[in-house]
């Protein structure tokens, strides 16, 4: 039966010293032949360098990318792995699902996530959506991935200025090759979300940066509605100095202030509407909670996107030398 099946390597990026990782834990676990599964842990400060040298060093065919938190049900492999007798299938991919024992705040945060008006298409990152089926890198993510090998080389890998959205720009060129990307609802992981707000926060503004750092160095059509949420933060700015100006005017509102706040009632109604909408997947209390949080979402994006968009790059070579350590773990 293992004679059949392609050989896998799992690939997982690790902080240098880091003791606990629940993905080596998991993989090992995996149900799929011991010679043909191989799990490499790339330790180092940045992960597009550390997953392009276990790349390199890497023994399988097909190559299982994995966070260090991701946890997959132990029959993900075998599920999936069918899918790759089609030449044309690069990559397949799934969602990160957050554990149901996770933390009220970690719950209301995975809401936010599962909601389209925060995360549009990108949304079935996490939560499964639909059916299998063709996509895109605005459904897929790095943290439950599997790809073939030789693509990623041919590609010469991940693109080590971007971090994150580094895998967003490179199945961008597998799809202008003419190579397939699939999305699994059913090849899931489970991955706990931020931790706390603070947390939170700094991911979202990390997104924005990611989305503007990947769009300067391999701009596509597929990242115009990432400038939606920049844009609301611009009309925001301009509202606040409006309203400010024409409150010292002492005057009446005018038909043209009215008129500029109907963005802003209209947004108002559709997070009420989106909460209301979630309410099947989280209950009330937690679908309500998502709101502030949903509007958190929108903000601190488009300021992250902002940011890096009138930012230099520093190239890879600018940067300092990033020191990988690969480990093969036993199985």
């Amino acid at each position: 039966m293992s004679e059949t099946l392609p050989s896998v390597t799992v690939v997982i990026a690790a902080r240098p010293g880091q003791a606990e990782i629940k993905a080596v834990v998991a993989g090992r676990q995996l149900d799929y032949p011991r010679d043909r599964l191989e799990i490499l842990v790339a330790r180092g400060k940045q992960p597009s360098v550390q997953r392009n040298q276990a790349i390199r060093a890497a023994q399988g065919e097909l190559i299982y990318f994995l966070d260090d938190d991701s946890v997959p049900p132990r029959e993900n492999l075998r599920k999936t792995i069918g899918v790759f007798a089609d030449p044309l299938v690069k990559m397949v991919g799934g969602p990160n699902l957050c554990p149901p024992d996770a933390p009220f705040i970690e719950q209301v945060f995975a809401l936010v996530h599962a909601s389209f008006l925060a995360f549009g298409p990108s949304r079935a990152r996490y939560a499964a959506v639909g059916k299998v089926r063709e996509s895109g890198e605005k459904e897929l993510i790095l943290c439950n991935l599997i790809a073939r090998k030789d693509s990623l080389l041919e590609l010469g890998g991940f693109d080590e200025s971007l971090y994150p959205n580094e895998e967003n720009a490179l199945m961008d060129e597998v799809q202008k090759r003419g190579g397939k990307l699939l999305y699994d609802p059913q090849h899931i992981v489970y991955r706990r979300p931020r931790h706390d707000l603070k947390a939170f926060c700094k991911m979202l503004l990390n997104y924005g940066r990611g989305r503007a750092e990947q769009f300067k160095l391999h701009p596509t059509m597929g990242s115009a509605p990432n400038f939606v949420p920049p844009l609301f933060c611009i009309y925001l700015v301009l509202l606040a100095v409006y309203m400010v100006l024409f409150a010292f005017s002492f005057r009446l509102p005018s038909l043209l202030a009215k008129m500029a706040l109907v963005p802003l009632g209209v947004y108002a109604l559709a997070l009420i509407v989106q909460a209301m909408a979630l309410i099947g997947k989280g209950g009330i209390l937690k679908s309500f909670c998502a709101i502030p949080f949903m509007f958190l979402t929108h903000l601190l994006y488009g300021i992250g996107f902002l940011r890096a968009l009138f930012k230099p790059i520093k190239s890879p070579e600018a940067r300092p030398k990033v020191e990988v350590v690969l480990e093969r773990i036993q199985l």
